[in-house]
């Protein structure tokens, strides 16, 4: 049985990252330099549907193909509004978003519903090979989480910058594989 071995991607930089803005699905990313990485041939690439991922996919491989299931965290309310603004409005309702993944004050998506979501994904992921998978950073949180079996408090303790990597292999359970 051939192993199957994930490699999930941050989407590069965008500008509203760059404000403290919270994201949008249509949130483009800033220009990437130099040449990108030269994929092996058997490598095939997914991308989450949002355009900063497919942008970073397209970067990368223009074979990418859209997996829904790969989408950001749904802010609901929050699209747009930078993390300054909702401290000033909001204080209690941002605070408990980042203390509690069980909230939703912005009446989209828990970031424990989101580790759900991607512990299901993971389940069913059964594709052997090599992957490269376009995300984004809470998505690769909640993966992570899952792989390594975190309770829900350290949701707040993983940052993943723009372009970050983490490699995945499975062979009757998920691992992290660090290189």
């Amino acid at each position: 049985m051939k192993a199957i071995r994930l490699t999930l991607i941050s989407h590069g930089m965008t500008r509203a990252q760059k404000l403290g803005q919270l994201h949008q699905a249509d949130d483009s990313i800033l220009p990437l330099e130099g040449l990108p990485p030269v994929l092996l041939p058997d490598v095939q690439v997914l991308t989450a549907p949002e355009r900063r991922a497919v942008e970073t996919a397209a970067w990368f491989s223009p074979q990418a193909k859209v997996e829904l299931a790969l989408a950001d965290c749904d802010l609901g309310l929050w699209k747009g509004l930078t993390l300054k603004q909702l401290q000033q409005e909001r204080p209690a309702e941002i605070d408990a978003w980042i203390r509690d993944p069980f909230s939703a004050p912005h009446g989209g998506e828990s970031f424990a519903q989101l580790r759900q979501r991607m512990a299901g994904w993971l389940e069913a992921f059964t594709l052997q090979g090599d992957w490269m998978v376009f995300t984004h950073p809470l998505v690769m949180r909640a993966v992570l989480m899952n792989v390594l079996g975190c309770s829900p408090a350290a949701a707040d303790r993983i940052d993943i910058m723009p372009l970050s990597r983490l490699h995945l292999s499975f062979s009757g359970h998920w691992r992290l594989r660090l290189t």
